[in-house]
Formats: structure tokens, sequence, C-alpha cells
């Protein structure tokens, strides 16, 4: 079997096996639900599965997509489990979804959906001084870098669709600030957050930036702009990209891996972290796709594919076992994170959750020809 059938078959079994036999408001692959006992909710983890299934264009799996969404949008295109003044940007990644169900159904409610997105917490939602959106509302006057995906594809193709350039120049400008105030000239990664007024006391007291390259976060944002560029076409989004795809490539292990602090592999308990690997690898495959990352570092990408399904799942069950995926990460909050590299590698590790599914199955579409 090759390399690349055996990624196939075994993006097909998560598909048939885990995601298709999921209950839409009580998820399997939803692992922080099942630990911390929460109730279900509209969320950005589940979103990425379901962005995942559209990539690959199945009926069935369209037909599971919209069964999903219409468990959690009503009729009127409104989201009861989602509060618009949480200002949430992992809220919107759902987004995409919206339009792109809307466009293979014509169903009303997703275009009301996604328009009470952009209108009810879009034009509303609170920003820095140089424009770019807060995380959340609980996260004042800070910018992380997981929000470029969260956010600007969607914006870039609401834009598009409402034919509206001040819109798309929104998307480009927040774009900008993220390279301009987030990336390291030194390294080419990018720091994990950026707190304006520098008071948060995870945050450099100089630069307002948090003390390290979290991997995850970096593949967020390889993700995010290789959707970007393919919605928008613009030059400095893919140059963006190819500069930050070949910085991270730097650092693949010889594995074809990705460390879940990717500078620090002196470090003891730093270890190959799947669900960053994977966003690199989908960022890196696609970019080369739509003409702007290199051959070298797509192929580096792809080999992170082939190497997190040879070494990193485990096919001896019933459903294949998706290991290292850290479960989360973040800055602050009411644990008082301090974004130390101990902090990075004290968080839990967990099996098959969506973090890393979706990523997988993401880049699995890419590497089979599919799109956003």
């Amino acid at each position: 079997m090759t390399d690349k059938t055996l990624i196939e078959l075994t993006a097909r079994e998560y598909i048939e096996k885990l995601v298709l036999t999921s209950k839409p408001m009580r998820p399997k692959w939803n692992r922080e639900n099942y630990i911390f006992r929460k109730q279900s909710r509209w969320n950005y983890m589940d979103s990425c599965i379901i962005r995942s299934l559209l990539m690959f264009g199945k009926e069935e799996y369209i037909d599971y997509a919209v069964k999903f969404t219409d468990s959690y949008v009503d009729e009127c295109g409104k989201i009861p489990t989602m509060n618009v003044k949480d200002y949430n940007l992992d809220n919107i990644c759902g987004g995409v979804n919206l339009i792109k169900l809307y466009e293979l159904t014509g169903e009303e409610r997703y275009r009301l959906a996604y328009e009470w997105l952009y209108n009810e917490q879009l034009k509303n939602h609170p920003r820095l001084k140089c424009g770019s959106f807060w995380h959340k509302a609980i996260y004042p006057n800070q910018m992380w870098l997981d929000g470029a995906y969260m956010v600007l594809p969607f914006m870039a193709m609401y834009g598009k669709i409402k034919n509206d350039s001040s819109i798309i120049n929104d998307v480009l400008s927040q774009s900008f600030n993220i390279r301009d105030l987030m990336c390291d000239r030194e390294t080419g990664l990018y720091y994990h957050g950026y707190n304006e007024t520098k008071d948060m006391l995870w945050a450099d007291k100089e630069t307002g930036l948090s003390s390290q390259f979290w991997l995850r976060s970096n593949g967020w944002l390889c993700a995010g702009l290789a959707d970007l560029y393919e919605i928008t076409e613009n030059k400095a989004v893919g140059d963006m990209l190819r500069e930050h795809i070949n910085a991270l490539s730097g650092y693949i292990t010889d594995e074809g891996m990705l460390l879940q602090l990717p500078t620090r592999a002196e470090l003891t308990g730093n270890y190959p972290e799947t669900s960053g690997t994977l966003l690199y690898a989908y960022g890196a495959m696609k970019g080369y796709r739509l003409g702007t990352v290199d051959k070298s570092a797509a192929e580096a990408g792809e080999r992170a594919l082939y190497a997190v399904t040879e070494k990193y799942i485990d096919r001896s069950g019933e459903i294949p076992v998706l290991r290292n995926i850290c479960l989360m990460g973040g800055l602050g909050g009411a644990n008082n994170r301090d974004g130390s590299a101990e902090y990075y590698l004290s968080e839990r590790i967990v099996e098959n959750e969506a973090k890393g599914i979706a990523p997988y199955l993401m880049a699995t579409a890419v590497l089979m020809g599919n799109s956003l």
C-alpha cells in the first residue's frame, strides 16, 4: 500500500467511522466537551470538521454537513447556542461553511446566518488601535495568531459576495498587522499573542508580545493565509504564506514533524505535535498548488502528512487513533497562563480530538486535489 493510498484510506475511515456516526449535538471528535463535561455549543472545532467534509465534496458528506449545521442554526438564521456579545473570533470560523452550504443548497437559513455573523458580531467587534480585532471580549486589547484562520477567510468571502472592496481591504490590513506586529525577523516564526496595552502578565513590557512560538498558532496562520490567498489572490498574502512556510520548514525534525515549541528542541518534554504539523502540511501543499509556495516546501508538507500517518496514527483498532494532539493553548485568562515554554509543555495531550482530526482531513483533501 502506497503512502498516499494509506492516507486516503485513513481519512475515509475517520469520516465514515467517527464523523458520520456522530450525533450532531454530541460529536465524538469534540474531546473538550467530554473531558470538561460541557454542553455542545457552536464552536470552531466542529466547524473545522464540517469544513473538511465540504472540501471532499461527496454528496453523503454534504448531507451530513447539512444535518449537523441545521442542528445549530435555526430557520431564521440564528445560532441559539452562540452569544455574539462574547465577541469571540473562534465563533466566526463556521461562517465559511454557511457560505458554502448556501452555495450548494440555496437554503435561506445559511445566508441569514452568515449575514447575522457579520452584521451582529463583526460590525461591532472591538478592535485594537491598529484596526485588528480583539481575539475575544474576555481578552481585551489582544490579538492572537489563531484569529487569522478563524475570521479572515470568512470576511474575505463575505466581501467578495458583497462586492465590497472596503471589507477586503480590512481583511488585508489585519493580515499585514499580524505580519508587522507578531513576526520574529530572526526566525520567521510568529509569537502567539500581542497585547497592545502591554499590561498582561504574559506580554513583554516593551513589545507587547508573548514569549514563545507555539506550533498550532503558527499552523492556524499557515492554513488561514492559504485560504485567504485562494480567495483574494493578493500577492502580498501569497508572499507572507511562502515566507512563513519556508520559516517553519527549517524546524522540521528528521522524522518529518514539527515540535510543540518548534525552536526549543533542547527542552525536556518538548514533543512532535500532530495538529500543528498537519496545519503546516495543509498550508504548504495548498500554497504550492496555488503557485506561491516552493516545491521543496510543499514536499516537506507532504512528508509531514506521511509522518503523522505512519508514526502517530494507530490503525490497529476499529477506528484510527491520532495521537500527540495538544488539547488547548492560550494566554492569561482565569488560569493566568503565562505563555512560558513550561506552560505550553504542561498542557494536556489527547487522542482523536477535532483539532488534530480536522487538519488531517483538510490536508488529505488538498493532497487529493480538492479545494476550500
